[in-house]
């Protein structure tokens, strides 16, 4: 992971308690184009505008310094529920 994904990862999980994240970097190793998977519990009871605006908020430094960011903020439920059955 670059320098970037680790940076993001790290404030996610210190600043939203994150309990999963994953980092994408989808433009061939660039750091221009970046997909972020994250799981929260602070994410519960909001729309998906609001956890948008928490995750943008967080990372809003890191989001100015690349060209296309998007992500998808998942509740606990909601991953275990993305999860294949075992």
């Amino acid at each position: 992971m670059s320098t970037l994904g680790e940076t993001i990862k790290k404030k996610l999980v210190d600043e939203l308690q994150a309990t999963h994240v994953q980092v994408t970097d989808l433009s061939s190793g660039c750091g221009q184009n970046i997909e972020v998977t994250i799981v929260s519990s602070q994410f519960e009871g909001k729309r998906l505008l609001q956890r948008h605006t928490l995750v943008n908020k967080v990372l809003k430094d890191e989001i100015a310094e690349i060209h296309a960011f998007s992500q998808k903020p998942l509740t606990p439920a909601e991953w275990a529920k993305r999860q294949p059955s075992a």
